[in-house]
């Protein structure tokens, strides 16, 4: 079972990032949505692991392939989702799994038959300049190292929320949850788009188990809302060192997202 859970894992990953990799609107579309698909997977199949009294972690070894062309990501998703196939059972929900990612081999390949779909990939070119803005050097360093910082933390906070999400019988707390788990989801879409953008796509690095098997719910709580009122200040600090209108607002926005956040884990408290 955790062999099937690391590699819808690793295959929600894959998806996710090639998403932000795209440019053409259309198919990033498409991919954002089918990677909510695939951490649904995750979410329904975590649950079928704990009822059958087993556990799951977040174990993984797949890096990310930074491929050239739009063609060539999306034949790699192609063998990925036909690779996992081998895995599936044969109950209600790896039927469903099996049919979810059936039409998105049709739908993907489908995109493979028109030419026009292909164009060169930039995310992993380093080049280090965003979009047509003419950033200093100084502030492009700066939000390298925050979209690197950020993009880990919103991926970590995905997983430990659903992790405890996953084993909570408390109504408040699994809402909780799931509106963080949304709110990061948005987040961490942001930041790979970002980092896209500057040729600078990259995998978080991979959980320690201890990051997410939490023994002492309150403390992590408490420390939680410390990393937000840090993550605030990030953002006030980008947002003031970065003089240009649009990242400003951008970066404010999140700040003011934060401050929610903040609010809803005192909830949890």
């Amino acid at each position: 079972m955790n062999k099937l859970y690391q590699a819808k894992h690793e295959l929600w990953l894959d998806i996710l990032f090639a998403s932000f990799a795209i440019n053409d609107k259309q198919i990033k579309r498409d991919l954002y949505n089918f990677s909510t698909i695939e951490f649904r997977h995750m979410k329904w199949f975590g649950d079928k692991v704990l009822k059958d009294g087993d556990d799951y972690n977040y174990d993984r070894t797949k890096m990310l392939h930074k491929r050239e062309s739009v063609f060539d990501i999306l034949r790699y998703l192609i063998v990925e989702l036909k690779k996992i196939s081998a895995l599936y059972g044969e109950d209600i929900l790896n039927a469903r799994m099996i049919t979810d990612e059936d039409y998105m081999i049709h739908h993907i390949a489908a995109l493979l038959d028109n030419r026009a779909n292909d164009a060169q990939i930039t995310a992993f070119n380093m080049a280090r300049k965003y979009a047509d803005k003419n950033l200093p050097q100084e502030q492009i360093d700066a939000l390298t190292v925050f979209l690197f910082e950020e993009s880990y933390k919103e991926y970590e906070l995905i997983l430990v929320y659903a992790y405890m999400q996953a084993r909570t019988t408390n109504l408040t707390h699994f809402n909780v949850f799931q509106d963080l788990i949304d709110e990061s989801h948005f987040h961490l879409q942001s930041f790979g788009e970002m980092m896209a953008k500057m040729g600078i796509l990259a995998l978080p690095r991979e959980l320690h188990s201890m990051t997410y098997i939490v023994k002492d719910i309150e403390k992590f709580v408490i420390d939680g809302i410390a990393e937000e009122e840090g993550a605030k200040e990030m953002c006030k600090t980008l947002s003031d060192a970065i003089h240009d209108d649009e990242l400003k607002r951008f970066f404010d926005f999140v700040n003011y997202q934060e401050s929610y956040h903040i609010e809803l884990m005192k909830k949890l408290l």
